[in-house]
């Protein structure tokens, strides 16, 4: 692909992901509901997200240990879906720790998917690949929420 005299890399993570990621928007849209009501914005919002973590996750594939993580998750999510529907909506409680009692080690290990098993060196290397993909992510969206507007 050359657009301009610039030569895309037909195997980057950007686009694989932009190429996931639009093809389950597609799929999303064909399948949408009529009304708009505010528990189906909710529901449609929380499609997209997991359709951006799972097209980034899929995009880097299982190298990483943070997208390995993620599509477990989705996996998993995926298999007990049906007996979430049947189980009531009970609402989550939160907990909020006190500032003291984490490091920030710990901190950043729950804030990478899958840090809680990996060592310090592990943790920073992945935490800097997680950003630099989660920036493509957002850079992407945003690319598409820019086309659309227009």
């Amino acid at each position: 692909m050359t657009q301009k005299g610039v030569t895309l890399n037909t195997n980057s993570h950007k686009i694989k992901f932009a190429r996931s990621f639009i093809r389950t928007l597609l799929k999303m849209r064909k399948n949408a509901p009529s009304s708009s009501s505010i528990e189906e914005i909710r529901k449609r919002s929380q499609r997209i997200k997991i359709a951006a973590y799972s097209s980034i996750a899929h995009a880097v594939g299982s190298r990483r240990a943070w997208s390995r993580a993620i599509l477990f998750k989705l996996r998993n999510r995926a298999r007990h879906h049906g007996m979430m529907r049947r189980r009531s909506m009970k609402k989550r409680v939160v907990k909020n720790d006190p500032p003291g009692d984490q490091s920030k080690a710990n901190k950043l290990r729950q804030l990478v998917p899958g840090g809680k098993a990996m060592d310090m060196c592990s943790l920073l290397e992945e935490t800097a690949h997680y950003i630099r993909c989660l920036s493509t992510q957002v850079k992407v969206m945003q690319t598409i929420a820019d086309h659309f507007s227009k």
